[in-house]
């Protein structure tokens, strides 16, 4: 249940401090911030070499949806919190859950499915010229 509250309570307050700083391009700090989760777990899995190639080509497929969310389209850059999301919550499956910290799936998972529903409801808060110049 904690894990749960303080992912919420964290994921609205990275929504805030975004929202806030109104002179950053928002759709950049959300894809640099799925980038950033990404790679949050290669830096617990570096002693156990399976898992490390595991998570580091799941980081770089995050990396390329977020790049991808960044250039072409807010609704990749959401479904990219969302498939973080369940990754986080099957993490247990593909590799040893004991190599990440206790709680760590729940907590994961609701800082990205609050930012991820962030962006799909205030899509049209993001930059739509940007958007626009790419002919989307």
């Amino acid at each position: 249940m904690y894990p749960t509250i303080i992912g919420i309570s964290l994921g609205l307050a990275v929504i805030l401090a975004i929202g806030i700083l109104k002179h950053l391009d928002k759709t950049l700090m959300y894809g640099l911030i799925l980038t950033g989760i990404g790679f949050l777990y290669v830096g617990y899995v570096w002693q156990d070499w399976p898992a490390l190639i595991l998570n580091a080509i799941q980081a770089i497929v995050f990396l390329l949806i977020a790049y991808y969310g960044t250039k072409k389209s807010i609704n990749i850059l959401a479904a990219g919190y969302f498939l973080h999301g369940c990754w986080d919550i099957s993490y247990s499956f593909f590799s040893d859950p004991g190599l990440i910290p206790p709680h760590y799936d729940l907590f994961c998972l609701s800082v990205d499915f609050t930012m991820g529903a962030y962006i799909l409801i205030f899509k049209n808060h993001f930059s739509q010229k940007k958007l626009m110049q790419a002919g989307i």
